[in-house]
């Protein structure tokens, strides 16, 4: 809720002023038309923000969170309960401490009679968007009940993806980190004793031997600044990684890595799959269900690419011919929509 501060004149002409508190402008507008027929002025108040970081909250509710609250909601609309009923009881259920907030925060907007989708958007980016505008769909065409069966089903896939990402991205890095360890504890500890035994002997060392030598002397000696210069390098990567251009770059990059861009690929297949599918199956048509995808994609080079097939759509083209102009996709997506198979 916002507090407007208002100027007006009641019925009989006399000047009127106060606050009242309301979702938007047009509804405090209307709140103090009740009292007073003429509002001369009506302005939000500005309010202080307490800055209020909560280290163990995080950023956004995880799939798992999601599909149990789709499933929920399903259930009790089913059994005949209104939405504010609905939105309060499933606050008070769920264990996820950031669910909680949020739905604590919408049931008192649904009580007063603002739509659930109007209410989630409150929450900025941690409530993803295919979320909102599937409730948005089912509102509108009066099947909500199918549109959280669908986002139920959709979020228990995306978390079983997830976790199979998750675990084949595993050993390649374990590996790479052993990698890494190894190369160091030969340069630091190994290679130094090995020089002082070829020293000792008196011979002349090849090329390959005396670069070995003095890569391990660096090592040795500047050891600290490397884990300065990394470190840095981390840091810079992860703010460079909070920009536009930075996401798409790095995305890009990962889509061509050897092991790692091909399950990169594969997700990002699977993502535009199943959340056109859910789109799809919501009611949204193609135009937007493309725009939504391209905004929600992990992989921001692709999603920058789909976006732009959005007015290739407007203009007659079919999907099937925006998605083989879009790089770094499997063959087998493509084809599949160019058979007129649907997407998931």
């Amino acid at each position: 809720m916002t507090t407007y501060k208002y100027k007006a004149r009641d019925a009989g002409g006399s000047s009127v002023s106060g606050v009242v508190e309301a979702y938007d402008e047009y509804e405090a507008m209307e709140l103090v038309r009740r009292s007073c027929p003429v509002v001369e002025d009506l302005t939000p108040v500005k309010q202080k923000r307490r800055i209020n970081i909560d280290l163990n909250e995080p950023l956004w509710v995880e799939d798992k969170s999601l599909a149990l609250v789709a499933s929920q909601f399903s259930i009790m609309l089913r059994a005949g309960l209104p939405m504010s009923r609905v939105v309060e009881l499933i606050a008070n259920q769920t264990t996820d401490k950031l669910m909680k907030k949020i739905l604590t925060a919408c049931a008192a907007d649904v009580a007063s009679g603002h739509s659930l989708s109007r209410s989630l958007e409150k929450s900025g980016k941690k409530i993803p968007a295919v979320f909102i505008e599937s409730v948005r769909s089912g509102e509108e065409s009066g099947t909500l009940e199918e549109s959280f069966d669908s986002l139920k089903t959709y979020y228990e896939r995306a978390h079983k993806v997830k976790a199979k990402v998750r675990g084949a991205l595993t050993y390649p890095i374990v590996l790479l980190l052993l990698a890494a360890v190894v190369i160091g504890i030969v340069m630091v500890m190994l290679v130094p004793r090995l020089t002082n035994m070829l020293v000792s002997t008196g011979g002349e060392m090849p090329g390959t031997t005396r670069a070995l030598i003095a890569i391990s002397s660096f090592f040795q000696h500047y050891w600290a600044l490397m884990l300065i210069v990394l470190a840095a390098a981390g840091l810079g990567i992860v703010a460079w990684n909070r920009t536009e251009e930075g996401k798409i770059k790095i995305s890009s990059v990962r889509m061509r890595l050897p092991v790692l861009g091909r399950v990169a690929r594969m997700n990002t297949a699977a993502q535009i799959a199943n959340t056109m599918s859910t789109l799809l199956g919501s009611g949204l048509p193609v135009t937007k269900v493309t725009g939504i995808v391209s905004r929600v994609l992990d992989m921001r080079c692709v999603g920058v690419e789909l976006a732009k097939g959005v007015a290739k759509l407007e203009t007659g083209r079919t999907l099937a011919e925006v998605l083989s102009d879009v790089k770094n996709l499997p063959e087998m997506l493509k084809e599949a929509h160019q058979k007129g198979l649907h997407p998931g």
